[in-house]
């Protein structure tokens, strides 16, 4: 299950203290031209760094082995290779017969017997960066069709923002540490979260990803619902641990009657004048924006000590974890959930016929 999509398909490989991590699309369409620094502008956006950032320093530029010709894709698959260049394996030693808590290092050694003890090896956020380059690929797809993935920090630390204006926001965002639009509230969730790290602590919070132009009729009846697909990418995703769409959690606390969107006319055009739905309505997309939420759980690795087991001398056991690490993740998630939500409507729009298989 390294694989995921369709028509569109994304296997990733790689562990975080491997030689490097990568991916492959296969059924991406030919003629489509590649921007390269446009790909590595997004991996720029997820790379590690900054004051609240992990310290570990890795250029994370992309390498595209196979799949492009003469600067345009040529309909085999798109090989994509990102070289992990700065790798400190060394605060891991001492726990190597030690499960994390808060990591998959229990359960990767439940399923398998074995597991990689440097940095979570394959469990690490470390493989989101071959999502994003991945995400970046099927971003240039959707441009074609003036379909936009808009992301930013919608909460942290319990401070919430308040967006007015998607594109504004999104703006805003690009410029703040946290990646959130409304300043007083980085201001506050600043404040928290340096409170956290003077303890040895972490925080998470909630990223809110808008896709804007995304034409209706995308998804299936039943069991191919576009929601449940979105849900199911997003969920993919390292520390996600919940996913709205829409008004999501909080329609169960409206009435029918505040929760349903109007459907009227404007400008000659059948359209909803809200949008509660989140853009999909019988797991169909209707034409309005597609607003996707990931809650993202507070980093597992952090110095303050916790309680767990050595595995080899079967004894409960106390841990600071070492190494570098972010206290919180959630500015770096912002381009990880845009990459599967755009993953997932380009493959839908496939799946549709709405993209071709080559543009001539």
């Amino acid at each position: 299950m390294n694989t995921f999509g369709y028509s569109l398909r994304v296997t990733t490989w790689g562990e975080s203290h491997g030689r490097a991590v990568g991916c492959v699309i296969d059924g991406f369409p030919a003629g489509i031209e590649v921007d390269i620094e446009y790909i590595n502008k997004e991996m720029r956006r997820r790379r590690p760094g900054g004051k609240f950032a992990s310290k570990r320093k890795e250029e994370d530029k992309v390498e595209i082995l196979s799949g492009i010709f003469e600067g345009k894709t040529i309909g085999t698959p798109v090989s994509m290779l990102i070289w992990n260049t700065d790798v400190d394996s060394r605060p891991y030693e001492e726990l190597k017969t030690v499960f994390r808590p808060g990591h998959a290092d229990y359960t990767y050694w439940a399923k398998f017997g074995i597991r990689d003890w440097r940095g979570g090896g394959r469990a690490s956020a470390r493989e989101t960066a071959a999502r994003v380059a991945a995400g970046a690929m099927a971003k240039l797809l959707l441009e074609k069709f003036e379909v936009r993935i808009l992301g930013y920090s919608k909460e942290i630390a319990g401070v919430e923002c308040r967006i007015d204006d998607v594109e504004k926001a999104f703006e805003r965002a690009e410029k703040s540490p946290l990646r959130m639009p409304d300043i007083k509230a980085e201001k506050e969730a600043e404040r928290r979260l340096k409170e956290a790290m003077s303890e040895g602590d972490s925080v998470g919070g909630i990223v809110e990803v808008v896709a804007k132009n995304v034409p209706a009729g995308l998804g299936e009846p039943v069991f191919g619902k576009l929601d449940a697909y979105l849900a199911y990418a997003v969920m993919g995703i390292p520390a996600v641990k919940g996913v709205e769409i829409g008004a999501g959690f909080d329609a169960a606390r409206k009435r029918g009657s505040e929760n349903n969107d109007p459907i009227v006319i404007r400008g000659g055009k059948i359209v909803f004048e809200s949008n509660n739905a989140g853009g999909i309505l019988g797991g169909i997309s209707n034409g309005e924006d597609i607003i996707v939420r990931a809650a993202i759980k507070p980093t597992a690795s952090i110095s303050k000590r916790q309680r767990t087991v050595d595995y080899e001398r079967m004894e409960e056991v106390e841990i600071s974890v070492k190494g570098r690490h972010d206290p919180c993740i959630v500015p770096r998630a912002v381009p990880v959930v845009e990459a599967m939500v755009a993953l997932t409507i380009a493959d839908c729009m496939m799946l549709q016929g709405m993209i071709p298989r080559s543009f001539r």
